[in-house]
């Protein structure tokens, strides 16, 4: 496939499969907030059938949704089916197979970010205190101490003008990657560049987590690492930055949240981190999870450090994420008022490129439909492709079904568009464009023709559940149905 799709169709397993799989099998678990906890068949491989005993530590977590499976302590993972074919392998005595080595290109990957890392040096150990403190005030940390960086181990590549953020396993504290965040100017605005080893699909590092003890039954989520910094450094309490901000919360990463009673998000200061968070509460499970709303006098913990204000008082206002099925006036009184105050962000994503789009759509908001129509050949295939890019690199998680035109020619003309050249004239820039373009929050169905509309669905709600998809694009309408449905109420 030319970018990450949502695997094909994966089987679907309910979780009472998953528990009445693991009860016949004799294999004990306990029930978790988003996932089930099992004892892992990956540690010991001694071979031994028998499953494995109640005592032993429950390091292996089973998500409740996907059924795929994770290991904290061999790091091993895989789908269902895989974990069904090493409960079939153990019982003939074969052992587990632990995690395999990684792929080359996850391999150099972080052979790049040890040598890069080396390079980097820590931010309380530059030249002089001068260098220190303007690069300190260019990232808008100036209030950060010496003591939070050292502790999160925070360093600064001079060469890249970068801050340089670690992501070590919390197995065995090696280094698996690093993200890079620089400053531009950009007219009256700063705006940070971030850059990541490996590519962002496989980057599931969660900052802060090895610092975290086995102990902790609270954790603050953010949308940033230097947010991370502030929340710990002003409350004290644990916390951790997603990988990506507010645009997605990988299931790959819910095994490790799993030992929290407490969650409390706090992603940012805009409405669409505060839709974030309301998403991804119900991954976590809305019963444990509290949420920061964004407001002038609650904006993202490094602003409220920066601004002096009060983060455990704003730690401590955190509204619970489930809401009884009635409420009255009151408990919705805060969100009219977000929605009023906010008028432009409700109003959605704008384009960037599309102003008179705005005028007429406003923006892109969740849980809307938009139809386009008109004749064959009029550029509805190429005008929504430029329209869902220019969301996309706004960081507007999409999901394209093409029923009409495989893949490849799709993702040539948005490579294309994105590129706004002609890359069949200067092959030699393909590469740089094409890297550029894989970052992107992109990702396409593999169906083509005709499709059966719950085959679709499905792969639009694993996608969702993946991915965070907050926008589906089906092109088309007529092609996914088939010609010979036109009798039925469609």
């Amino acid at each position: 496939d030319v970018l990450p799709s949502p695997e094909g169709p994966v089987p679907a397993v309910s979780i009472t499969e998953i528990r009445q799989y693991l009860r016949a099998q004799g294999i004990p678990f306990h029930d978790g907030y988003s996932c089930l906890h099992t004892p892992s068949l990956f540690t010991g491989g001694t071979g031994d059938p028998s499953p494995p005993p109640a005592s032993a530590p429950y390091t292996l977590f089973i998500d409740k949704t996907t059924g795929s499976f994770l290991c904290t302590a061999t790091l091993a993972e895989g789908t269902w089916q895989d974990f069904q074919a090493n409960v079939e392998l153990r019982h003939r005595g074969v052992p587990a197979g632990s995690s395999e080595e990684p792929e080359e290109d996850v391999r150099r990957a972080r052979e790049d970010a040890r040598c890069i890392w080396d390079r980097a040096l820590p931010l309380w150990e530059l030249l002089d205190e001068e260098e220190t403190n303007k690069t300190k005030a260019m990232f808008g940390i100036s209030l950060v101490t010496d003591a939070t960086l050292k502790r999160f181990g925070v360093r600064y590549l001079r060469a890249a003008k970068s801050l340089v953020f670690p992501w070590f396993s919390p197995r065995d504290a090696s280094l698996k990657g690093l993200k890079l965040v620089r400053v531009e100017k950009k007219e009256d605005a700063v705006v940070y560049v971030e850059e990541t080893l490996p590519r962002f699909d496989s980057y599931h590092n969660l900052f802060g987590l090895p610092l975290i003890g086995r102990r902790d039954t609270e954790l603050v989520l953010t949308g940033w690492e230097l947010d991370a910094l502030a929340l710990h450094q002003a409350t004290g309490v644990a916390s951790v930055a997603l990988p990506r901000g507010a645009t997605c919360l990988p299931p790959a990463l819910l095994p490790y949240l799993e030992q929290f009673k407490r969650i409390t998000l706090w992603l940012g200061e805009d409405l669409r981190s505060w839709e974030a968070a309301k998403l991804f509460a119900r991954k976590l499970s809305l019963k444990r999870c509290s949420l920061v709303r964004p407001g002038h006098l609650q904006p993202r913990p490094l602003d409220a450090l920066n601004q002096s204000l009060n983060l455990t008082k704003i730690l401590r206002a955190a509204l619970p994420a489930s809401h009884k099925s009635i409420v009255s006036f009151r408990q919705l009184r805060e969100e009219v008022f977000g929605e009023l105050a906010n008028t432009e962000q409700v109003a959605g994503v704008k384009w960037a490129r599309f102003p008179d789009l705005n005028k007429l759509l406003k923006g892109h908001r969740r849980g809307e439909l938009t139809i386009f129509t008109g004749p064959t050949g009029s550029g509805k295939t190429t005008f929504m492709s430029e329209y869902a890019l220019d969301l996309c690199m706004q960081g507007v998680c999409t999901l394209w079904g093409s029923f009409e035109i495989s893949n490849v020619r799709l993702a040539k003309i948005m490579l294309t568009q994105f590129a706004a050249q002609r890359l069949e004239e200067q092959l030699e820039l393909y590469d740089e464009w094409a890297d550029r373009f894989e970052d992107l929050p992109l990702y396409f169905m593999t169906f083509h023709g005709q499709q059966s509309i719950k085959a679709v669905i499905d792969t639009m709600q694993h996608a969702v559940y993946m991915y965070d998809i907050t926008h589906v694009v089906v092109d088309n309408l007529q092609f996914m149905m088939g010609h010979e449905h036109l009798s039925v109420d469609r």
